[in-house]
């Protein structure tokens, strides 16, 4: 049996892989490093571009009975952000942002509605999972009409035409709590063209009489039951050994940029949430690396070589010394060829995990039920996404790996 040890360690903006140790085992286990404390600092807006744009905003219950429902997310994460990942509307994939929203903790302010957004609509999908492992629980009343409305009072929803917009919500207490009625929040939603799809953390009776139901019906979204506590499967792969290798040397393709505490902190994110995802599971950091070799993990005005990829001439335009210090040393002739050069190794090792991904999904099919958690918070959202991209004109790829339109 075949057992990998992997330690990644961050140091500023490099990503070096200190040992990967080969032994017989049946499964593959990754040990990695954790990276320095991360400082908070803030990017510039996203690229917009030309493609499709996908808002999603998950409003999660953090009261104390919820702690199963937060370590599902965490589980789950990658999963969800894969479906996007392989969503298309006119040959391209779109753009994707997300949200997360706490509420009913009472750690936040009683006045406020025990209601925190974590973090804004974004597609710095590393900020999102950083954001998602720090959340904890603690007991509180859960006003999901309110924050619906905050939700949708305070993201920059796109006003773009042809793309989706939605919120999952989930908790286990009546949606009709608090002094915000959810039956307006709701309304108001669908009218700004955000569908609702409601999570129900308990029994299918439970749900309906407390009007979970409901809530997803008035915002013409899906309403689930879900058990919260329910252990998410992991399935261990013959392709996973290789996929982990191959995201370490993919790490190495990155160029951040901007002032150096910024790109110093999306260096050490990027490790940690590849730290945060194998700690979870094997199964659970693959199919984050396999995210990371699509186009739903994208660092446009971040790196350097996802930005080139959209904007040529975009070394010409960054400061000199918000560059990385290995184009500084550079000079400014040779830079350009260094960056083009990164950009085809990035596109070789994506193919390379894509095709790897793609066998790997081969050898679950006939367990994908229990891989995505059928009856979990990951799964519930998954099923969602797939109809409603259809229904909003994207070509999604059904759980049986055929295109539907």
């Amino acid at each position: 049996m075949l057992q990998t040890t992997m330690r990644v360690v961050a140091l500023l903006a490099t990503l070096t892989v200190a040992t990967l140790a080969m032994a017989d085992a049946k499964k593959v286990i990754i040990t990695i490093e954790k990276p320095g404390p991360i400082v908070e600092t803030s990017a510039k807006p996203p690229f917009t571009g030309k493609r499709a744009a996908v808002d999603v905003a998950i409003l999660l219950d953090t009261s104390n009975s919820m702690d199963g429902l937060i370590r599902q997310a965490k589980g789950q994460l990658w999963t969800i952000v894969q479906q996007f990942a392989e969503a298309q509307k006119n040959g391209q994939t779109p753009i994707l942002r997300v949200a997360l929203f706490e509420y009913g903790n009472t750690r936040l302010p009683a006045a406020e509605g025990y209601i925190r957004q974590v973090v804004p609509l974004t597609d710095d999908l590393d900020k999102l999972s950083e954001a998602l492992f720090a959340l904890s629980t603690k007991g509180g009343d859960e006003y999901c009409g309110q924050v619906i409305d905050e939700a949708l009072t305070r993201l920059d929803w796109s006003q773009a035409r042809g793309g989706y917009k939605a919120i999952f919500i989930a908790g286990n207490e009546p949606f009709t709590q608090g002094s915000v009625d959810y039956q307006s929040s709701c309304k108001r939603a669908i009218e700004k063209g955000v569908i609702v799809n409601t999570i129900h953390c308990g029994n299918h009776e439970a749900g309906v009489d407390g009007k979970w139901r409901h809530g997803a019906q008035l915002a013409e979204g899906e309403f689930f039951n879900i058990d919260q506590d329910r252990k998410i499967v992991h399935i261990d792969c013959p392709q996973d050994e290789i996929i982990i290798k191959l995201n370490a040397e993919l790490n190495k393709t990155y160029l951040w940029y901007g002032s150096r505490s910024l790109r110093e902190n999306f260096a050490r994110n990027q490790v940690a949430q590849d730290v945060n995802a194998s700690e979870e599971s094997n199964s659970v950091a693959v199919s984050r690396f396999a995210t990371k070799a699509g186009s739903a993990y994208r660092n446009l005005n971040r790196c350097l070589v996802d930005t080139m990829m959209e904007d040529a001439d975009i070394l010409e335009k960054v400061k000199e010394e918000e560059l990385p210090e290995v184009l500084q040393n550079l000079k400014p002739d040779k830079r350009k060829a260094y960056v083009k050069d990164l950009v085809a190794k990035r596109q070789e090792l994506q193919k390379r995990i894509v095709r790897l991904a793609a066998e790997r999904e081969t050898h679950l099919a006939k367990q994908r039920k229990r891989l995505v958690g059928e009856g979990t918070l990951g799964g519930a959202v998954v099923m969602a996404i797939e109809k409603q991209l259809v229904q909003s004109g994207f070509g999604v790829t059904q759980a049986d790996g055929r295109r539907k339109y």
